[in-house]
């Protein structure tokens, strides 16, 4: 079976998975009418099933979702927030595009409130129910402590980095260590 084909039938059962995802505490992406052919939203631009993977802890909270609803249905992913400054940074840095790379979250639910813990339990969950099953072979570059732990715990090989929106670095600085990591992979 060629390799595409086989890429688009693990990305069909990642997003069957989410779409069957529920964990008390959390709306899922149908709940507040993101639904849609991927398993995060961010994957309408950044979804590339043969590009480098990079992981962080989620992809945003229910009332940011909301709020913003325009922009993200027609892209999805907020492009004035700090983590996707930092990634478009990073991806002028390696010369790369949104759509030559794919972007994912350990945790694949939407949370009720910004920059909310997730307990690690929550997170396993849902990498286990899912995000797993985005690998396709994929050596995943881990943007952050949530997203490493989550991996580690799983016995996943992966590169180790900051979150794109880590406090203390300037944008820049966070763009080096991120892209450092993605030439990396």
């Amino acid at each position: 079976m060629e390799l595409a084909t086989v890429k688009s039938r693990a990305s069909a059962d990642a997003i069957r998975r989410r779409r069957a995802l529920s964990l008390p505490g959390y709306r899922t992406l149908a709940e507040e009418g993101f639904d849609g052919d991927y398993v995060s939203p961010i994957q309408m631009t950044s979804g590339n099933l043969s590009g480098p993977m990079i992981i962080s802890k989620d992809w945003l909270d229910a009332p940011s979702a909301n709020a913003n609803r325009a922009i993200l249905t027609q892209q999805g992913y907020l492009p004035g927030n700090p983590y996707n400054r930092v990634i478009d940074k990073v991806l002028d840095l390696v010369g790369l595009t949104r759509a030559d790379i794919y972007i994912t979250p350990v945790f694949a639910l939407l949370t009720a409130t910004r920059s909310s813990v997730i307990p690690m339990k929550d997170k396993r969950a849902s990498f286990e129910a899912v995000g797993q099953y985005e690998l396709m072979g994929r050596r995943p570059i881990a943007c952050g402590t949530d997203a490493a732990s989550v991996l580690r715990g799983f016995g996943i090989d992966h590169i180790e980095t900051i979150h794109p929106s880590a406090r203390g670095l300037t944008f820049d600085d966070r763009a080096a260590r991120i892209a450092k990591a993605l030439e990396a992979a």
